[in-house]
């Protein structure tokens, strides 16, 4: 307890599924005749309260230069400071969930092909959804750091391609008769909690902020926003990271930053050129689905 007032997104929750839970129970034998329908309605905040509530809030992200930053002043001198290294270079090379990750075994990763197969018979991915992904465009460091972390793990600690791609840490009872990290398990990480500690410490050791591992999508989506120069590429690099369409990732991690919104903005007033027709045609289609899937205001 905090004795803190609690805030409106909770409150607006809490009274959300209070209201659904009455609806349902006013639908139910024994209940029709005492509980009104409408009455469910009282359950709303009020309409100021309510957009405080849904108030969206700036979601920090973090470039990619600071995470290369991160990854060239890990250690990499134990194992498990090798994994962690390679955990955090993954997760910008795929993009893939934390709970993902915590379960991807090393076959499942093809180093020709510079792909991920998240398959969800195996994987933990969201809504069990199975999809190849293809290493992003994040730069060489990131794709040499995992190169270099399979191949130990595989040639070196002589682990089998149904072994997990980041092992849990083995822990054992000291000389002071306390736990202590010593090597690797060849058994998957049963939570995400481990590795958000390990995005925890890295962040920290270089004076930045703490990103958790989700937020690497968020990059991931600014990036492709761009690079991307087609609807044909965004459309690709949407599916690379497991949406079935482009406006999923625009409504979940398009958000435009400060800096870049205010570089978009100085270009419009230039002359610009000629858009293409396919441009257009495409920039049109994805304003009407959007104007048509967003509430009335």
């Amino acid at each position: 307890m905090t004795n803190k007032p609690l805030s409106k997104a909770t409150l607006n929750t809490t009274l959300r599924h209070l209201k659904t839970f009455f609806q349902w129970l006013a639908m139910q034998t024994g209940y029709k005749s005492r509980i009104n329908y409408s009455e469910t309605e009282y359950f709303n905040l009020s309409e100021k309260d309510t957009r405080v509530a849904n108030a969206k809030r700036k979601k920090p992200v973090p470039s990619i230069e600071q995470i290369i930053h991160v990854l060239e002043n890990m250690p990499k001198r134990t194992d498990i400071e090798k994994r962690n290294r390679a955990l955090i270079a993954f997760t910008l090379l795929t993009g893939a969930r934390d709970s993902a990750i915590a379960s991807i075994k090393i076959k499942h990763v093809n180093l020709h092909e510079e792909s991920l197969f998240q398959d969800a018979r195996e994987v933990k991915t969201k809504f069990s959804k199975t999809f190849n992904t293809y290493f992003f465009p994040v730069g060489e460091l990131p794709l040499n750091i995992v190169k270099t972390w399979i191949v130990y793990l595989t040639q070196e600690l002589l682990f089998s391609p149904d072994d997990p791609l980041f092992p849990k840490t083995k822990m054992v009872v000291g000389d002071d008769r306390r736990f202590k990290a010593c090597g690797l398990l060849r058994e998957h990480w049963l939570t995400t909690s481990p590795i958000r500690k390990i995005f925890k410490q890295a962040f920290e050791n270089v004076s930045l902020p703490y990103y958790n591992p989700h937020s690497f999508r968020n990059t991931l989506s600014a990036l492709g926003q761009n690079i991307c120069q087609s609807p044909e590429e965004f459309k690709a690099w949407s599916q690379n990271l497991g949406h079935e369409g482009v406006l999923t990732t625009f409504y979940s991690y398009g958000e435009v930053q400060d800096y870049r919104q205010a570089e978009l903005l100085k270009k419009l007033r230039e002359p610009r050129a000629e858009q293409s027709p396919e441009m257009q045609v495409a920039f049109e289609a994805m304003y009407k689905k959007m104007m048509d899937t967003q509430p009335d205001s």
